[in-house]
């Protein structure tokens, strides 16, 4: 199976993967499921903490108790991180399912990230702004709300965009650009008045929100993104909607200073973009593109489904696929080696992956799709002088156990700009929900001096 089919398969379809490793087996999920979304996700809305709390705090010896099916070869941390964690805000009714789908990134001690209802054809994402110090969140962006506010649906278009899936990147004029997707792939026909979506830019200081472009790859979502921060330019790769004139994924670059499209082209990224600050380029599945020639060339570049930020030595590390299995690009010499495969459990899949400042460390979550709570939802550390693996945390039992939450997929998370902290957005659900997925919420790892000191 081609990665891009993971994305087009409908959500009622994606949640019954993560129903395998519910917890206990008392909860396991019928098997016709409900008709209605209140059959699907019965427990009440919004999910809450104990004793109206927003964000709790734990420390946990548990946190180093190891989880099912680790492998041979991979440690344990020997001191248990300060794990914080909250459910996102405005989950106030039921999603098909809330989720988190946007890769985030950390500035100072804010994490911007995404949630969506999932709903379609007509739903909405938020962009959220989580304060690490305070401990709180601010709503920045209701995607759906903003686009009616200014008009942006026509009267015979039935569809609001249930979805954010473009990573989240600061600009260098201060402004965080992304892009609309899908709640569904079923809905984007013209029988909904489908047309496209729009890569919109929203102000963290002023709150102020701006289409950048509207339908820029007409009658296809923008599931893929990165942004040139320095130069502005904004990277797109896109999958088509039903009734696209043209059916292949496709790659768009667009100036956002003077919102000019620069290039599309066909035989896009799937999911996600290699990008190099040093020599301007991105690169994608055997290809690359320079802004300063305008073209695409050949490159030595597998499929890409996790990338890291580019080290100060110029290499770009990633994954490929559903599998762990680990490469370093060289983005000067165009070189490509494999490292080997960094699983630590039954899980494979690995979303995002986050590169400390010093290029000494590499985290992740593996599991994206579903199924980490099975390895005991473990976070990840690979060393990449040594090749060695190790768990900074098992955080599954432990939030089961006290708030009756599964920790089980993540396809974003980031790393702060010290290397201390690692936030990650999951997928999961509450003890009692009769199926998988059903609410998103956050974790913040402080990582024990100790444990990232490279002694």
């Amino acid at each position: 199976m081609k990665l891009h089919l993971l994305w087009i398969v409908p959500a009622l379809l994606i949640l019954a993967s993560a129903t395998k490793s519910q917890e206990p087996k008392k909860d396991a999920p019928p098997k016709k499921p409900g008709k209605t979304l209140k059959d699907r996700y019965p427990l009440p809305y919004p999910p809450k903490l104990p004793d109206g709390k927003s964000v709790v705090t734990e420390a946990d010896a548990s946190f180093l108790k190891s989880g099912p099916n680790l492998r041979e070869g991979v440690a344990i941390a020997k001191v248990a991180p300060v794990v914080d964690f909250a459910f996102y805000p405005e989950q106030n009714y039921p999603g098909n399912p809330w989720s988190h789908r946007s890769d985030g990134i950390v500035v100072g001690d804010i994490y911007y990230s995404s949630s969506n209802d999932h709903l379609a054809p007509r739903g909405t994402a938020h962009l959220w702004e989580y304060h690490a110090v305070n401990k709180n969140f601010r709503l920045l962006c209701d995607t759906s709300k903003f686009l009616e506010s200014v008009k942006a649906f026509p009267a015979d278009m039935n569809y609001r965009p249930g979805e954010m899936q473009s990573r989240i990147d600061l600009g260098a004029d201060g402004w965080l650009y992304y892009a609309t997707d899908r709640g569904s792939p079923t809905v984007t026909h013209d029988a909904n008045g489908y047309r496209g979506e729009w890569l919109l830019r929203t102000n963290p200081k002023t709150m102020e929100t701006q289409i950048v472009a509207t339908h820029p790859v007409a009658k296809h979502t923008i599931p893929c993104s990165v942004l040139d921060p320095e130069r502005m330019i904004f990277y797109g790769g896109t999958a088509p909607g039903k009734n696209a004139a043209n059916q292949k994924i496709q790659f768009f670059a667009i100036d956002v200073r003077t919102k000019k499209t620069l290039i599309v082209a066909d035989d896009g990224p799937y999911r996600t973009l290699l990008f190099s600050p040093a020599t301007g380029k991105v690169f994608w599945e055997g290809k690359q593109y320079d802004p300063r020639t305008n073209k695409i060339t050949p490159a030595n570049v597998p499929n890409v489904r996790s990338a890291s930020k580019e080290t100060t030595q110029g290499i770009i590390y990633g994954t490929s696929g559903t599998k762990a299995d680990l490469w370093a690009y060289h983005v000067k010499t165009d070189e490509l080696k494999q490292l080997g495969n960094v699983a630590v459990g039954k899980q494979e899949y690995i979303a995002s992956l986050e590169v400390d400042p010093a290029g000494r460390y590499l985290y992740y979550v593996p599991g994206a799709h579903g199924g980490a709570s099975g390895d005991g939802a473990p976070i990840v550390q690979y060393n990449l002088a040594t090749g060695k693996r190790k768990v900074l945390a098992f955080l599954h039992q432990h939030f089961w156990d006290k708030y009756g939450y599964a920790l089980d997929g993540s396809f974003g998370n980031s790393l702060d700009e010290k290397g201390e902290r690692f936030f990650i957005s999951w997928d999961g659900w509450r003890r009692g929900q009769p199926r998988g997925w059903e609410s998103a919420a956050i974790t913040v790892v402080h990582i024990p001096l100790s444990e990232r000191s490279g002694k």
